[in-house]
Formats: structure tokens, sequence, C-alpha cells
């Protein structure tokens, strides 16, 4: 390979490299922040969900569904990927 090969390819490579640093880290870094967030819910987080709805969770059922409470005897079950922010948490209880 002579320079002049590497020099046609040099911009394709500086592309790439803007590419990766200025959309695909970032998307990567706050997918792995939602994760952590999600699989930390418990029982009394106060949490909005992707469709705009505010409620308290009240079980957590496995590792891919809750059950969040909206008003007073009003529970729906939610997928836990569709939990948009946790608005406050509950303090975890001593032993």
């Amino acid at each position: 390979m002579d320079a002049s090969a590497i020099g046609q390819f040099l911009p394709l490579i500086l592309i790439f490299a803007i590419m990766y640093f200025l959309l695909i880290r970032p998307q990567q870094k706050k997918m792995k922040e939602h994760q952590k967030m999600v699989g930390a819910l418990r029982r009394g987080d106060q949490v909005v969900t992707q469709g705009g709805l505010i409620g308290k969770v009240a079980k957590v059922k496995d590792d891919k569904e809750i059950e969040v409470e909206l008003a007073e005897g009003v529970k729906v079950r939610v997928v836990k990927q569709t939990i948009a922010q946790v608005l406050s948490k509950t303090e975890p209880a001593e032993s």
C-alpha cells in the first residue's frame, strides 16, 4: 500500500471516528445508565413511565415487570424498560 491509498481512506476513517465519539459512544453510555436505573428500582420509588404516567412502585415482579400504583387502589403492570425517570428513591431498610 502506498501513501496515496492511505490518503484516500483517511477522510473515511476520520468521519467514522467523529461519528463514534459524537453519536455512538454517548448513546451507549446513556443506555448503560438507563439499565442501571431500571435495575435499582425498589418498592416505594416514585417513577415516570414513557407514557407520562407518574406512580409509585408497589411491587417488583421479576426482571422485566413491575407493578406501579397510580392512585390509591389503582395498580398497573409496567415493563421495566418503559420507566423513563425515577423522581424519588426510597432509602434501603437498615438491617
